[in-house]
């Protein structure tokens, strides 16, 4: 119990970044004043706790030390599952976590819709051509900025046409990469697969100018149309929040 005690101070410690006083924290615990301030000692002593010079307490140095480098230290596609899972359920559709490798992108992380819904045979690891989807234009888009870095990108091997919609000359790629790095998404507009269309977003984890990876919602054309995805685009941003954010 007293562990358990300590532990409930913490978690209600962390709801008042300009910090608590004991009676407050008392009140909200609904414990003893001599109970939990024995817990908030615990927690000072372990570093995990602080009083500033108004005797309030605040989570201690030590705990956002050790929460700060697991949280740098988590692999990306973990860090952004909580936003895919969020997108799935907002949209219906599947949302993916994709990163450029290459000519290819490789799908990191999928989360399916929560239920009902067709679901997409894309797998965590395959690969598309990234000049025919919404991650890939994107993700090309940061680093290939002028049509002869296009051109070079292309080199001697002719982008593959996966529809009648796909993009694969040095020209239209190019007008196309100057509307996403303006706008700040792409669209894939059954480029890849038809009767397929999807959204992407790009994602900030190491840099805050290049994309690590992009973020899309991916939908069946007949169920959820591009225009209905770029109206939402700004629950997309505020769904990716700080790993949006450039």
């Amino acid at each position: 119990m007293g562990a358990d005690r300590v532990l409930a101070v913490l978690k209600e410690l962390a709801r008042y970044p300009d910090g608590v006083g004991l009676d407050e924290m008392t009140r909200v615990i609904a414990s003893p004043k001599p109970t939990v301030h024995r817990a908030l000692g615990t927690l000072r002593r372990a570093g995990l706790a602080d009083q500033d010079d108004q005797g309030r307490y605040v989570l201690g140095d030590e705990f956002l030390r050790m929460a700060f480098a697991h949280h740098e230290a988590r692999p990306e596609h973990v860090r952004i599952r909580p936003v895919l899972e969020t997108l799935a359920a907002r949209f219906g559709e599947t949302a993916h976590f994709a990163v450029l490798d290459g000519r290819e992108v490789v799908y990191r992380a999928k989360v399916d819709p929560p239920t009902g819904a067709v679901r997409l045979t894309s797998t965590i690891g395959g690969r598309n051509p990234a000049h025919a989807t919404g991650v890939g234009k994107l993700l090309l888009a940061y680093q290939v900025d002028t049509v002869e870095a296009v051109e070079k990108w292309i080199g001697d091997e002719p982008p593959v046409r996966r529809t009648p919609r796909t993009l694969c000359t040095a020209e239209a790629l190019h007008r196309e990469f100057e509307t996403i790095r303006g706008q700040g998404y792409a669209i894939d507009d059954q480029e890849n697969e038809v009767g397929v269309n999807c959204i992407a977003l790009p994602v900030y984890t190491t840099s805050r100018v290049v994309p690590s990876g992009a973020v899309s919602v991916s939908a069946l054309t007949y169920r959820t149309s591009p225009q209905t995805l770029v109206d939402a685009v700004d629950d997309i941003r505020r769904a990716l929040g700080h790993l949006g954010a450039a």
